[in-house]
């Protein structure tokens, strides 16, 4: 996975309109809602056993 990886919508109003904020590196501006916010992975999620057939 990059370092850096480009958000496709807004997390407040999910618009598309997105540049790199260049006072803060990994943060996000939306020239819509004029929000800047940046997006962090945490990790993956693990299966339970016996969990692959259920849907949720």
């Amino acid at each position: 996975m990059s370092e850096r990886a480009v958000p496709f919508h807004c997390a407040y109003c999910g618009d598309t309109n997105l540049w790199p904020h260049e006072a803060q590196h990994g943060a996000w501006e939306c020239h819509d809602c004029q929000r800047v916010f940046s997006v962090k992975m945490l990790g993956t999620l693990r299966r339970s056993a016996g969990v692959e057939g259920v849907v949720r």
